[in-house]
């Protein structure tokens, strides 16, 4: 069974930061393309590239996969996603439960 646990939203001001992490086990975590998505209020899911306020990293030892989000904007509310691509390995795409991530202007 894969599972993927997020944490690491909450609310807070424009400008301000988070970092999401997302855990799962070393299996998955070394055979899976892990990604995160975000779904902002009314729109469809969609990915969540690395940009000047956006930041993936790894704990390859605690099998985590982190997005730091930085200079946080309203626009940026959402809930944030954690996936899991194991077609390389004959498996399907996984999902998180989802932290929500909450910015006020």
């Amino acid at each position: 069974q894969v599972e993927l646990m997020e944490s690491g939203g909450g609310s807070v001001q424009a400008g301000g930061s988070l970092k999401l992490s997302c855990q799962t086990n070393e299996n998955v975590f070394g055979w899976c393309r892990m990604n995160w998505y975000r779904q902002a209020p009314g729109k469809q899911r969609e990915s969540v590239a690395e940009t000047d306020r956006f930041a993936y990293s790894k704990d390859t030892s605690k099998s985590t996969l982190y997005l730091l989000l930085s200079g946080l904007k309203a626009e940026d509310t959402g809930v944030y996603y954690c996936s899991a691509d194991c077609s390389r390995v004959g498996l399907g795409t996984y999902w998180g439960q989802g932290t929500q991530v909450t910015v006020s202007s």
